[in-house]
């Protein structure tokens, strides 16, 4: 009798190693499933070390982080190479949805525009939206017009009655680098010339 109870025991003992063994292998497919690329990793926290190719991805979720490897860092996020690993860190801005460095937006998300590595909802003052690209482009100012040039026809000052005369004014540099289409920095007008030319006569024409 006692003989059959301890092969009983045994049987059921069995079968309770079997059945832990099951679980412990498909809790380790589960674990090498999230830990696709690491060189290291945790049950709990995913991976914390990735080969050198990859980004090691670390979130939230309420109290707990977790870590995963990914060859592209996701939006709002950018990759940063180290000597030991390398890292995707988050953009500062909420409303950056890729950045070239923390501080320097390169995108922003909808309903906002960038402008010099930020994103606004509105443009700033002497810039222009472009519904196209979502970017903040700087508007064309051009400066004070300079005064009148001298009364000319053909090169020439003198010897005729009608000529044209021209003022321009100037862009700001950084309008030109943008290439910023700007109003008319260029404006002629008829003239009464009122010299003769040296040793010759007065050509009335026109």
């Amino acid at each position: 009798m006692q003989w059959i109870i301890f092969m009983l025991l045994l049987f059921i003992s069995s079968m309770e190693m079997l059945t832990q063994n099951r679980w412990k292998k498909q809790a380790s497919a589960g674990l090498l499933e999230n830990c696709t690329g690491c060189v290291l990793c945790s049950e709990d926290n995913g991976c914390i070390t990735c080969h050198h190719r990859l980004f090691l991805l670390i979130w939230r979720d309420g109290i707990r982080q977790y870590g995963m490897c990914v060859h592209t860092c996701p939006p709002g996020y950018f990759g940063v190479r180290g000597l030991e690993v390398n890292r995707c860190t988050k953009c500062r801005s909420p409303s950056c949805e890729s950045c070239f460095s923390r501080d320097f937006c390169m995108k922003c998300k909808d309903k906002f525009y960038l402008y010099k590595g930020q994103c606004f909802r509105q443009c700033p003052p002497g810039t222009a939206a472009q519904p196209g690209s979502r970017e903040c482009q700087e508007t064309c100012e051009p400066g004070p017009w300079s005064e009148w040039s001298a009364c000319t026809h053909e090169s020439r000052t003198c010897g005729c009655k009608w000529g044209v005369e021209t003022r321009v004014r100037e862009v700001p540099e950084a309008a030109r680098e943008e290439g910023t289409a700007c109003p008319a920095l260029l404006e002629t007008r008829r003239c009464r010339m009122k010299k003769h030319c040296p040793g010759g006569e007065h050509r009335a024409t026109g």
